[in-house]
């Protein structure tokens, strides 16, 4: 089951991992307000339990840039995503940078196995990934980033900005203590995660808690 935004969210910071300055909102009036706030262009984008490709479905948007659009894309959005059990309308600041991937999925002999790779488009295209099984150390971590074949391009290929590969580093690391310490996680899946100059952040969080879990939570409260 997937963990909404609120508290992915907290249990990402606890961990010091960063996510992209978002808002849970229910009408146009906190949307146009957010983007006054955090400046255009914004996305906008469903988050439910049982909803984990949005794409496909219409259900995120982005590169919204005035009031006319937010506007219209907040309707189509809103309808769309109307019969959507326990959905979550966010609204997220855009940002910029190199896209990565960052992930795990607990294996049942293995334990938490850690995924490193190019994100977004390329994370599905390509399949440009790494895999480490937890716990990792920093040397282990590097060695994630530097198997990618994409690696040229973290290291600064022709016009892209080099990334800081101790912050990536940092960031798998992070998320091998995020897994290690809460059994309760299936599956984590930060894709995609921006880095530039000035931070990594994660634009679109997911975590996967176990069901049995929910309903043992359930039965005993």
């Amino acid at each position: 089951m997937l963990l909404n935004f609120e508290k992915t969210e907290k249990l990402l910071n606890k961990y010091n991992i960063l996510v992209v300055k978002t808002r849970i909102i229910k009408t146009k009036k906190q949307a146009i307000s957010f983007a006054k706030k955090n400046n255009w262009p914004v996305v906008l984008k469903i988050n439910a339990p049982n909803l984990l490709h949005r794409t496909e479905k219409g259900l995120i948007k982005i590169g919204i840039n005035n009031k006319q659009e937010l506007i219209e894309e907040f309707k189509n959005i809103f309808k769309k995503s109307k019969n959507i059990k326990n959905r979550e309308i966010l609204i997220q600041k855009t940002i910029n940078g190199i896209e990565i991937i960052c992930g795990m999925k607990r294996d049942p002999a293995f334990g938490p196995v850690l995924m490193f790779g190019l994100g977004g488009i390329f994370a599905e295209v390509l399949k440009d990934v790494s895999f480490q099984i937890t716990p990792v150390n920093k040397k282990e971590a590097k060695e994630m980033i530097k198997k990618i074949k994409g690696y040229k391009i973290l290291n600064g290929y022709r016009n892209t900005p080099k990334a800081d590969i101790d912050k990536l580093a940092k960031l798998i690391l992070n998320v091998s203590k995020l897994a290690q310490e809460n059994p309760q996680i299936k599956e984590i899946d930060l894709n995609p995660v921006f880095i530039n100059e000035k931070y990594i952040k994660v634009a679109d969080p997911k975590i996967i808690i176990w069901r049995i879990l929910i309903k043992f939570l359930i039965q005993n409260q």
